[in-house]
């Protein structure tokens, strides 16, 4: 009986992982192999005019301010104005990047630095009721974020045809639809770029930071069956955005800038795209900073001490900062693969399906075992008042098709539950082996103890000749037969036993496919 059992379940392992393998596409990322070169380790901006103003020039007068975009709708605001800093000034507005929203808590420090240079700044509120985690319109936004540039426009001392705006990640996904829309904008400034679309941009942060949290590498099969699927419920549209038509378009010169330690943008392949889709690029590197660029001190995150400097350098020198000397410079990036278009899982990845499959099984899981334990106590009953024999399982069937149902049910939980862990750490840019690696150890021998428990039910469904289901006669000389043409309670029985198997085995089959019963760690 071991040794069958043994190669009963080493079977059934085999067919999942092939199962696996070939159900969804790979991930396999092509290495960076020809990196940037860049001039110098000093961001300083050349062409910058030697008497322009620096960050703490000039006091700042903070103003809170509202508004009007189209359809009466209207937006908070937070003006920031250089104090006697003169007419003529530049502007600029700011693009929200994701998962900010209120001026008040958004882009202080680099508003507050680049008014103190003499340059007029305005954090809009980002309007939220037309944006979700589900849908988002790239170019709606712009058309939002216009009726904050037509207000800036409007504040004395700004130079209405020297307006420019400061986009942040998601921001640089429309800062340059607002640019072709709008010929009189002056500059942009993209802060973390992504550049590729979105999906693309997602699929390359989730790898960068599983590499960082060293998970297993069975792991990073679930990047392009999570990333590449359609959603459960729909929607998500704005994930394959391909912002570089925009970018072609642009006539007006760009600052980039990107901090070394951020690893959610492809930093390099970023930059190449911009250099070949726009004129007059400008790309800085600050060493050691992060997605803001912010740089980690004893009193906590700060802006790089360069990064305001080299920004108003560049916006008070235009026209002849745009293509001053060096074009690239800063720290050396290092972006390890490149970004591409993530592959598509077949019908069966689709959200919708996946999900549908887990509720399903789910289900079956509850009604087959609800099913045989009703026939059971229904034939018990009816048997001790008429003496006819009742229903059940066969012998040695209840206990793996519990080990089943329940080893398929819990693995698929603890295999949810470990990726969420992994995702958080992953996120937080943290390490913890005992979880990254012994998590995945012990979802994997979950996995492995369930497929146990069936080959010792299909051992024993074989043993039994396919019956599944007895009869026991009332009294203490109960004889159990295996019945070839079950009555009604046998049926029943019978039903609620395949039901938990193919509820089990849809389990297996998901479990399967991301990657809990692949070959190797």
């Amino acid at each position: 009986m071991f040794f069958r059992t043994v190669a009963t379940s080493a079977a059934i392992l085999v067919a999942l992982a092939l199962t696996g393998a070939v159900a969804g596409p790979v991930w396999e990322p092509e290495p960076v192999t020809t990196h940037l070169h860049l001039a110098t380790e000093s961001t300083a901006i050349g062409g910058a005019l030697p008497d322009g103003g620096a960050p703490g020039d000039h006091e700042v007068r903070e103003t809170e301010v509202t508004i009007p975009l189209a359809g009466g709708i209207e937006v908070g605001g937070l003006l920031r104005e250089p104090a006697d800093a003169g007419e003529d000034r530049p502007g600029i507005v700011f693009v929200h990047g994701a998962g900010t929203g209120k001026a008040a808590d958004a882009f202080t420090l680099a508003a507050t630095a680049l008014a103190s240079a003499g340059i007029t700044t305005l954090v809009p509120d980002k309007r939220l009721d037309n944006y979700s985690t589900r849908h988002r319109d790239y170019e709606e936004m712009a058309r939002d974020y216009s009726w904050s540039v037509r207000y800036l426009r409007d504040v004395p001392g700004v130079d209405p045809d020297d307006v420019g705006l400061y986009a942040e990640s998601e921001g640089a996904w429309v800062s340059p639809v607002m640019m072709v829309d709008d010929a009189r904008l002056a500059f942009q400034i993209l802060v973390s770029a992504p550049v590729v679309p979105p999906r693309q941009q997602a699929a390359y942060a989730v790898d960068n930071y599983l590499r960082n949290t060293d998970v297993p590498a069975g792991v990073f099969r679930a990047i392009p069956r999570a990333v590449g699927m359609k959603l459960p419920g729909g929607g998500f549209e704005y994930a394959d955005f391909d912002v570089r038509p925009w970018l072609e378009r642009q006539e007006d010169p760009i600052l980039a800038v990107y901090g070394t330690n951020d690893a959610s943008m492809p930093l390099e392949q970023g930059t190449r795209e911009l250099l070949d889709d726009a004129d007059d690029v400008t790309v800085r590197f600050y060493d050691r900073a992060n997605h803001g660029i912010n740089v980690e001190t004893p009193e906590g995150l700060v802006l790089h001490p360069d990064f305001a400097t080299d920004v108003a350098d560049w916006v008070l020198g235009l026209p002849a900062t745009a293509s001053a000397q060096p074009q690239l410079a800063g720290a050396q990036p290092e972006q390890l693969y490149l970004t591409a278009p993530v592959p598509q899982p077949h019908w069966y990845g689709d959200g919708d399906w996946l999900v549908g499959v887990v509720i399903a099984a789910g289900a079956l899981l509850v009604v087959g075992p609800l099913l045989i334990g009703g026939a059971v106590l229904a034939g018990h009953l009816a048997g001790r008042r008429s003496g006819r024999p009742g229903a059940r399982l066969g012998l040695g069937l209840r206990a793996p098709l519990t080990g089943l149902g329940v080893g398929a049910a819990v693995t698929t939980v603890a295999l949810v539950a470990y990726l969420a862990v992994v995702a958080r750490l992953a996120l937080d840019y943290e390490k913890d082996a005992l979880v990254v690696q012994g998590g995945w150890i012990g979802v994997r021998l979950l996995g492995i103890a369930t497929v146990v428990a069936a080959a010792i039910l299909l051992n024993r469904v074989r043993d039994l000749r396919g019956g599944v289901v007895v009869t026991v006669a009332t009294g203490a000389s109960s004889r159990i037969t295996i019945l070839e043409n079950p009555r009604a309670a046998t049926a029943v029985v019978s039903t609620g036993f395949w039901l938990t198997v193919l509820g089990a085995m849809a389990l297996l089959v998901t479990l399967a496919y991301w990657g809990a019963y692949q070959l190797g760690i």
